[in-house]
């Protein structure tokens, strides 16, 4: 499914992006889309960035479950005072 980006860009990088669509015959979005998938896969190679850790890890917490349940709870019961009035 594609998703709305909304960025505020350079002009001479608008321009840039249409000239390689032009060029190529193909769609800014095509451009776009090709660039960011190079340069991440450039970065994953020269080992900068883990996507399996930056994806994968949000189990791996510092605290353990029941810590966590208890901040949630105690958030949730703030919350809920200010209707006790």
């Amino acid at each position: 499914m594609d998703r709305i980006l909304s960025a505020r860009i350079d002009e001479s990088i608008h321009q840039r992006i249409t000239l390689l669509a032009q060029e190529l015959n193909t769609t800014k979005k095509a451009v776009i889309e090709s660039a960011i998938l190079r340069y991440s896969e450039s970065i994953e190679k020269d080992g900068k960035m883990d996507i399996l850790q930056r994806t994968c890890g949000a189990w791996q917490r510092r605290e353990d479950a029941g810590e966590t349940v208890r901040k949630v709870r105690e958030a949730f019961q703030t919350s809920q005072e200010r209707y006790k009035r």
